[in-house]
């Protein structure tokens, strides 16, 4: 299998969610350290990518101002992280694409890179990140080949992650050397925790942001 490089992979940010735990706010569009977690996500992400999509399902507007398209699940509202995928998959023109949450703003430098050398040296269909101790499912590459399968396993009612990956041959790519990247910021004590810190990343002296 040929590696796929930055020029064919698009970045799909999943910020379709309920955030119940956030009281229901929106979690893309919720300040953290002076901007909001999907421009967080995205700053880190564009560089690594040919092109960005964002999945949301409200507040369209306010995503569409970031000047990436947008697009909403279709088998749906709030039908979970696959029909984000598949939507943005649907949108994509490049022949691969990597999903990562609004809602984890210290999405690895290298992401990536690593995914694309584990789908590669495993020969696998797609590849999923490994950090903190698990596997982390929305960090993921995938390939555009799939959307089809995805779009059945979606129409014959599966939502879960874990069971569309079965039908797969998956390679994982080890992340635990930075395992925090994976923090989700799922309530706003969670953002003022990970605000705190990044306060802390910015004074004379302190840590860089990849030492996190």
């Amino acid at each position: 299998m040929t590696q796929p490089q930055l020029h064919s992979v698009t970045g799909i940010i999943l910020a379709g969610g309920r955030a119940t735990r956030m009281g229901g706010t929106d979690k893309g569009l919720v300040e953290l350290a002076g901007q909001s977690m999907v421009d967080h996500v995205a700053q880190r992400l564009a560089p690594q990518t040919g092109a960005l999509v964002i999945n949301a399902n409200r507040n369209r507007v306010a995503y569409e101002q970031r000047g990436w398209p947008v697009v909403p699940d279709a088998f749906g509202e709030f039908a979970g992280p696959l029909a984000g995928m598949a939507a943005g998959l649907t949108a994509s023109t490049t022949a691969w694409a990597v999903t990562v949450p609004c809602d984890s703003p210290l999405v690895p430098p290298d992401l990536v890179a690593r995914l694309s050398s584990a789908v590669h040296a495993d020969n696998a269909d797609l590849a999923v990140a490994w950090g903190a101790g698990r596997m982390q499912p929305v960090f993921a590459l995938l390939p555009r080949r799939l959307l089809p399968d995805l779009e059945a396993f979606l129409r014959d009612g599966g939502r879960k992650i874990d069971q569309w990956y079965a039908r797969h041959r998956v390679a994982q790519a080890d992340f635990e050397d930075c395992a925090e990247a994976f923090l989700n910021v799922n309530t706003p004590e969670d953002r003022d925790a990970l605000e705190a810190r990044l306060t802390r990343l910015e004074a004379p002296g302190a840590a860089q942001p990849g030492e996190l």
